[in-house]
């Protein structure tokens, strides 16, 4: 029986106008090979602890731990469990997961995920038939021996894919023992954790009160006050950075910033740890202790970064049954200019603060995050994030930002991603678009053809690793101002 085979179209993603698709392609081409900076994400870090991990089934691989894959497919009808999500519980036949999950991998026609997933079958597991109910056993047989060869794992992947730098998520009490094994071996991977404090710093958290002992443990601090948390942060702070983290990151449903006084936000804790918070306490933490991380970022030189705009597990009864992350988080409306005010007004003015702010709500990147990048110096716009890094998210993002925060008011492209053989997937298609929207602007004699070699070396490569803190004498060459 013939199978149909996959068509990756050499100018896919490009405009079919015949002169800005020439122009993207070369444009395209000259970055196409460039190292992969991946400053933000949530691969495991077990993964490259040990040269022999390997990757497990294709079913591990592809499906279990990626909610851009199993949302899409619980959306029509299929119990999650029958994908074996969470890990380790209901379907526990692998490929029959594989098959369940071909038998509707049709519903990712025109979806970002869809891209990404036909660019990891045939570019990088080398499978040349299209996945389909029918042909999902013989692909999954072609994938278990694929994976099972040295040159899948993970480290050997790393290597292959180009990555020069890939910086993980790793909460607040975690030992970091991945990263110091990774460190310890002769492999000579770069592979960072960032720093997370929101189990110990919003207070309704589930568990907040067992994270709050794991940092006390892991530091020898007992935490029981404002004062002994802070000094706790600010040590485990250290310890990440001394791993060699670059970031931190925290993320709300929704944004306020305001500064307490120490007895105030003692008060607060105080109650918590007598578990008589309320909501209006913990926002008003979590709010105090933004503004405490944006010090301790201008005192340690760690970037950073907010994530909001997302309304957590949405699908209540989902979540008590299986727990969070099962790909029900919606996108809600985010504030910035008033949340955001009292931060900036007192730190946003230090160039010593690299700020970046990612949101989920699109409508305010024109509205107020470009026009508060194109003004504070410390605050950069994250970019088009999750639901909307896709090919026209991206696109919409550079179109309502660039025009009033500038380009270089942004931190490049920043895959988050936890399925880590998407990686180059995302990052080839991120400088499709670039490259497409850069053609557009050099067509319509918007900048220069020189200028728009230099904004898609920007765009792909040289803005992450300006805003992160690594250095930019690597292949990509110098910034034009010699940054």
């Amino acid at each position: 029986m013939t199978h149909a085979k996959w068509r990756l179209l050499p100018d896919r993603y490009f405009d079919p106008d015949p002169a800005q698709r020439r122009i993207a392609r070369q444009l395209y081409e000259s970055v196409a090979d460039l190292p992969i900076i991946s400053p933000h994400g949530h691969v495991d870090p077990s993964l490259f602890a040990d040269e022999n991990t390997t990757f497990g089934t294709p079913a591990e691989l592809f499906i279990i731990p990626d909610h851009y894959v199993f949302r899409m497919v619980y959306s029509h009808g299929v119990p999650l469990e029958a994908l074996g999500v969470p890990k380790g519980t209901g379907e526990q036949d692998h490929r029959k997961i594989w098959q369940t999950f071909a038998d509707h991998f049709y519903l990712f026609r025109g979806t970002p995920t869809g891209v990404w997933l036909a660019f990891m079958l045939q570019v990088v597991m080398g499978v040349e038939i299209k996945l389909s109910g029918a042909t999902a056993q013989v692909i999954y047989d072609q994938l278990e021996e694929t994976l099972a060869s040295p040159e899948m794992r993970p480290r050997a992947m790393f290597d292959r894919f180009g990555i020069e730098v890939l910086c993980t998520t790793d909460f607040a009490a975690d030992s970091l023992c991945h990263h110091q094994a990774i460190r310890a071996s002769d492999w000579g991977g770069d592979i960072r954790p960032t720093f997370r404090p929101d189990d110990v710093i919003h207070l309704l958290r589930p568990n907040w009160r067992s994270n709050l002992d794991a940092v006390s443990d892991c530091t020898g601090i007992e935490i029981i006050s404002y004062r002994t948390l802070i000094q706790a942060l600010e040590e485990r702070r250290a310890f990440f950075q001394a791993m060699g983290a670059v970031a931190t990151d925290s993320d709300g449903t929704t944004l306020s910033t305001g500064e307490l006084s120490p007895t105030e936000a003692d008060r607060i804790f105080q109650r918590a740890l007598k578990a008589e918070a309320t909501a209006e306490d913990a926002a008003r933490f979590f709010g105090h202790m933004l503004m405490e991380s944006a010090r301790m970022s201008i005192e340690d030189g760690l970037v950073m970064q907010v994530h909001f705009g997302s309304y957590r597990n949405h699908n209540q009864p989902l979540y008590d049954r299986l727990g969070p992350d099962m790909g029900c988080d919606i996108p809600i409306q985010a504030e910035f200019t008033r949340n955001l005010r009292e931060l900036l007004n007192k730190y946003g003015n230090d160039p010593r603060l690299t700020f970046v702010a990612f949101t989920l709500d699109e409508s305010t990147y024109s509205r107020e995050l470009a026009p508060l990048a194109g003004h504070y110096p410390a605050l950069k716009v994250g970019p088009a994030w999750w639901f909307h890094d896709s090919i026209n998210g991206m696109t919409r993002y550079r179109q309502q930002v660039i025009e009033t925060a500038g380009l270089y008011n942004t931190v490049g492209f920043i895959d988050d991603t936890r399925s880590f053989p998407s990686i180059p997937a995302r990052h080839d298609l991120s400088r499709r678009v670039d490259a497409n929207w850069i053609a557009g602007l050099v067509v319509r004699g918007i900048v220069d053809m020189e200028d728009g070699h230099e904004m898609i070396l920007d765009t792909a490569y040289r803005l992450a690793k300006r805003a992160y803190g690594f250095s930019c004498d690597g292949k990509g060459g110098p910034f034009p101002s010699g940054e």
